[in-house]
This record gives C-alpha cells, sequence and structure tokens, in this order.
C-alpha cells in the first residue's frame, strides 16, 4: 500500500484524510517537516510514498492525477508531491534539504509539499504536474479562501470531469461520435467491477479473431456477424485505453499489448476474409497480402517521419504553420483527419462492406481508400521537410537506420567497399527500382541480380548519417521493396497456398517491424543486434526469397515460404515476449489514433 503523509496544520472537518484513503494510501500524520523526513524514511522503500498539506482542498480525481498515475516518478499538484520508488531518493535529499534549511520553521504557515518541489525543481528533477482543467486544486491560506474554494469543488462534477479525460484528446471522426460518447461509460462499467485495462485489450483482440473466423466462413450470415463483431472489437479496443484514462491504469505490458493487438486484430481479419472468399471459390489473397503491405508502409512512413522531426532543432517550415492555421477552422479538422483513413474509419469501413459485400469489394475500397490517404499524408510529409529548415539529431539519425533494418548482408557491404554512390535515399531509390524491374523482366534469376544489388545499395544508403531533407524515406522504401518482393513471387509462382504463405511470412516480418518502432519510441534501443543478424535484414530476406524462388519448384517454393514464416515468428515473438515482459521495457501509451 502506498504511503501518505499529512503535513501542516489540520483543519477541522476536513476530507482530506478521506479521500487519500479512498485511494488507496496509508495516511500518517507528520507534526513538523522533521517528523515528515522520518516517516519518508520508514517507508517501505518499494511503495509510493506522498506529502500532501492538511489544509488541501480540491476534488478526489484531482488528487488521483497527482499522486496515483504510474508513469512519472515524481508528480506534484498545488499542496501534494508524490514519489514512486524510482523517485524516492530525489524526494528524500529535497527533504533533508529543506529541514536543513530550518524550513521547519515555517512549516504552519507554508506549504511544505509545494516547498519541496521547489526544491525538486532547482536541483533540475523532471516532476510531472498534470492537467487539472476545470478540476480544484488549492491550499487556502484563511478561511474565506477556504470557503471560495469548497464552493468551487462544489461547483464542478469530478466525475463527470474524468469521463471526460477518459477519451482521448485526438480521436478520428467516427471514434469520436459514434463510439466514445458510450465507451466511456463502458469503461466505467469495466473500472467498478476491478478489470483491468489489459483484460479488456485481451477480450477485443479475441472478439476479432471471431469476427475473423466468422468471415472466414463464406457465408452472408458469416460476413455479416463479422461486421458487427469487427465493430464490437473496435468498442472494446477503444475502451481499454478509456478505461487506463479514468482509472489510471498504466502499465508497460498493457502499452504493449494495446500496440501489437491492433495490427494483429486487422490483419487476421484479412486473412479471414480471404479465406471465406476461398470458400466461395474467389482468390482474394493477393489482395488481402496488398492490404496488409500498403497498411504497414503507410504506418513506417508516418513512424519514420515522427522519429526524423520530433526532437530536431530550427524545425518550422511554411507547410507547417498552414496547417496549424488549417486547424483553426473547425471543419477543417475533421475533414483532414478522414481522409487519411485513420482505425475508427477504416475498420467501420471494412465492417459495412464485409457485411453488405463482398470480399473483393471490401479489399478494392480499401486499397483505393488507403492508397489515396498514403499519397495525402506522405505528399505533405515531403512537402514540409522540403520547406523546413531542421537540423536533426544524432538520435534522430540512430533511430532512422535502426528502422531501416540493415542485417550482414547489407553490414559487410558497407564495411567491404569505398566506393560511395551518392545520397542515401537517391541510392535506396536507385536500388529498389533495380529491384522492381527484375520482379517483372520475366527472366527466372533476374530477381537474385536484382536482390543483390538491392542488398549492395542497401549497404550503401546507410554508410552516411540519414540527417537528408528526405531520409526519412530511406525505411519505408526498404519495407516496400522487401515486402513486395514476396508478393510478386509468391503470386507469378501461381499455386495453390504460395500467396497465403507470403502472407504469414509478411506478418511475420511486420511484427518486427513494428516492434522496433515502439522499442524506439520507448527510447530503449532497436531490437539486440543478434536478432537482426538471425532475422536476416530487410536485405538478406528479400535475396533469400529471390533465390528460392529461383531454385524451387512452385510447390517447393510454397512449403519454403511457410518454413521461413514460422521461424521468423517464433524467433521474433519469443524475443520480444521476453523483452516487453522483463523489468527494463518502456511504458508506450500512444495518446494518438494511429492510420
Amino acid at each position: 500500500m502506498s504511503t501518505a503523509i499529512l503535513t501542516g496544520q489540520p483543519v477541522p472537518g476536513s476530507s482530506i484524510e478521506g479521500d487519500l484513503r479512498s485511494l488507496g494510501f496509508d495516511v500518517q500524520v507528520a507534526a513538523d517537516a522533521a517528523d515528515a523526513e522520518r516517516l519518508v524514511a520508514e517507508a517501505p522503500c518499494e511503495q509510493r510514498v506522498a506529502l500532501v498539506d492538511a489544509r488541501f482542498v480540491g476534488h478526489v480525481h484531482a488528487l488521483r492525477l497527482g499522486l496515483t498515475d504510474p508513469r512519472f516518478p515524481l508528480a506534484a499538484l498545488p499542496g501534494a508531491v508524490t514519489a514512486q520508488p524510482d523517485g524516492r531518493a530525489t524526494l528524500t535529499r529535497a527533504l533533508a534539504r529543506e529541514n536543513s534549511a530550518g524550513g521547519g520553521t515555517a512549516l504552519a504557515v507554508d506549504s511544505l509539499p509545494d516547498r519541496i518541489v521547489t526544491a525538486l525543481a532547482d536541483d533540475g528533477a523532471e516532476v510531472h504536474r498534470p492537467e487539472l482543467g476545470s478540476l480544484v486544486a488549492a491550499v487556502p491560506a484563511d478561511p474565506q479562501a477556504r470557503n471560495e474554494a469548497r464552493q468551487a469543488v462544489a461547483d464542478v462534477d469530478d466525475e463527470a470531469v474524468r469521463l471526460k479525460s477518459a477519451v482521448k484528446s485526438r480521436d478520428g471522426f467516427f471514434t469520436t461520435y459514434c463510439i466514445s460518447p458510450y465507451s466511456r461509460y463502458i469503461a466505467r462499467w469495466c473500472a467498478r467491477r476491478g478489470l483491468t485495462p489489459n483484460q479488456v485489450t485481451t477480450a477485443s483482440l479475441i472478439t476479432a479473431l471471431v469476427a475473423a473466423a466468422c468471415a472466414a466462413t463464406g457465408t452472408r450470415g458469416g460476413f455479416v456477424a463479422a461486421g458487427v463483431l469487427l465493430i464490437a472489437s473496435f468498442v472494446l479496443d477503444c475502451t481499454d485505453g478509456q478505461l487506463a484514462r479514468y482509472s489510471l491504469q498504466y502499465s508497460t505490458l498493457g502499452a504493449w499489448l494495446d500496440a501489437t493487438f491492433d495490427r494483429a486484430k486487422e490483419y487476421a481479419y484479412y486473412a479471414g476474409l480471404a479465406l471465406g472468399a476461398a470458400r466461395g471459390g474467389d482468390d482474394v489473397w493477393a489482395l488481402a497480402l496488398g492490404a496488409m503491405v500498403l497498411q504497414t508502409c503507410r504506418h513506417v512512413v508516418d513512424f519514420s517521419f515522427n522519429e526524423a522531426n520530433h526532437d530536431a532543432t530550427a524545425n518550422t517550415s511554411p507547410t507547417a504553420a498552414l496547417s496549424d492555421k488549417l486547424d483553426s477552422v473547425g471543419w477543417t479538422v475533421w475533414v483532414r483527419r478522414m481522409i487519411v483513413l485513420p482505425i475508427g474509419e477504416r475498420w467501420a469501413m471494412i465492417a459495412v462492406l464485409t457485411a453488405a459485400t463482398t470480399p473483393r469489394i471490401t479489399f478494392y475500397a480499401l486499397l483505393v481508400g488507403c492508397a489515396f490517404a498514403a499519397t495525402y499524408t506522405t505528399a505533405g510529409r515531403v512537402l514540409r521537410s522540403l520547406t523546413r529548415r531542421a537540423q536533426r539529431t544524432d538520435r534522430a539519425a540512430q533511430a532512422l537506420a535502426d528502422l531501416a533494418d540493415n542485417g550482414p548482408v547489407a553490414s559487410f557491404v558497407t564495411r567491404a567497399t569505398r566506393a560511395r554512390l551518392g545520397a542515401p535515399l537517391l541510392v535506396a531509390a536507385a536500388g529498389t527500382a533495380v529491384l522492381a524491374v527484375s520482379l517483372f523482366s520475366g527472366v527466372t534469376w533476374a530477381p537474385v541480380a536484382g536482390a543483390l544489388v538491392y542488398a549492395v545499395t542497401a549497404g550503401q544508403a546507410l554508410y552516411r548519417p540519414l540527417k537528408g531533407a528526405l531520409d526519412w524515406l530511406v525505411p519505408p522504401l526498404f519495407r516496400a521493396a522487401e515486402y513486395g518482393t514476396v508478393l510478386v513471387l509468391a503470386a507469378q509462382a501461381d499455386v495453390k497456398g504460395a500467396l497465403p504463405a507470403a502472407f504469414g511470412l509478411v506478418g511475420a516480418v511486420a511484427y518486427h517491424h513494428y516492434d522496433t518502432v515502439y522499442r524506439i519510441r520507448g527510447n530503449a534501443g532497436a531490437p539486440p543486434a543478434w536478432l537482426v543478424r538471425a532475422a536476416g535484414g530487410h536485405e538478406g530476406r528479400t535475396l533469400l526469397v529471390a533465390v528460392l524462388a529461383a531454385l524451387l519448384t512452385a510447390s517447393q517454393f510454397t512449403v519454403a515460404l511457410t518454413v521461413l514464416a514460422v521461424a521468423v515468428a517464433l524467433l521474433v515473438l519469443v524475443e520480444s515476449i521476453r523483452f516487453w515482459v522483463s523489468a527494463g521495457a518502456p511504458a508506450v501509451h500512444d495518446e494518438g489514433e494511429p492510420a
């Protein structure tokens, strides 16, 4: 149990002690600052400890936001400061210095927690201060101020504020107006029954898998049920995050589950649609794989652009200024969010088309919509990059290099070659173009030659730091090249099972790339070098698939793709699970709606 230590002059009739207990704190009272220091030292080191002024007046949810959020080692709000185990030593030092400076003599007329927060800031400690909005948190200095603060508390319904704040501040149109108005109440229902966000996330995954199974039946009833269940899965997907924000139940495991399950649900549903179509005599596996490739490449564009620019200096451009200006016009905000086809709009479209049409029509609409969205967003980001004068950091360049996923072949090329072919993006684009031409040449061994050229250019592209204006396009180019090679060669095999096997392989590799993204976002670095080497890197896998396609018969190639898919999936999944359940894994919580 966490410990809250009340400091300062007690106020008759105050509810602060009961409020703290309702939040799970064991409440103790300090006679003076020295006593507070002693109680902090005696509190178990593995527990959270909080210092709260006994005169505090405010909403319970304000205390909850300031004192119970697990994401921050140190946090504060007016009249209160808290430290998790990672921040206990810093808090203890600040408290000891405050006492040694004679701060205890001012305890009755000044707020000890606020003085400690000032001392922490002077030391350069990072103290989280939650956005309270209309919530009240104050330490009144006299009876009149106390009465005014109590009236302000009575004027604001903190439960309504809590429900509202459970919803993301930036969501898509469909999510904002068709899901969140009621999913927030589902989140509250779950919280009151002790359910955790991870349980809701798992329920969302199971619902989506059942939806995929219904789609795989290939019957009209199955398609209708699949559409309904897919929307239900999305409702639960919104609910888990809202539950986490409503009850502040953030966790590393929850962050990982939320980050990966969305992609697993969507791509499993694609597979279910393809299986259902096959039962009706229509082979749409190429469309399903194409949709997965396009969607994953869209995400890599998002991730690469953000990583390249989030800590850049002098990071301004006329295009960005225009975008900010458009954001001030209400209707343009929603139009711009909808045309990028974010997850809410996309899943709604897939669900409706599944229930009302055929899998082929569903995939056609999905491909056209995602292609338009990808073109719109990529063009805008290219324009921003060309018009801004950003100075990219070494960290950004390293993140892009990690996202590139170069393996042992490209690394050998980097070490062994002396000649430098040119700018990273131009080199990568040239290698990708050669590979693309070779895939459609009709010559058996041409893809192998193209893959060799591609491997050489992959090594050359990362010879210098990726700090150019458009170098963030290098990782998306590599993703498109690798996934596209698997898709084209499997389609050219023209044998039953080749495209489903290719779907599995691309899905396994895509998981590895998503895993890399979320490690980087959590400042945990790229996956270990041994994993990248064992998985072959993007250029090694591309070359291997090209060689297998040239050497083996169509049936043998299908078996080889299946074996490769299983091997890659086991390799990356085992390492990913090991990392994300370890103590050192970062808690990555994405507050924006992914595309």
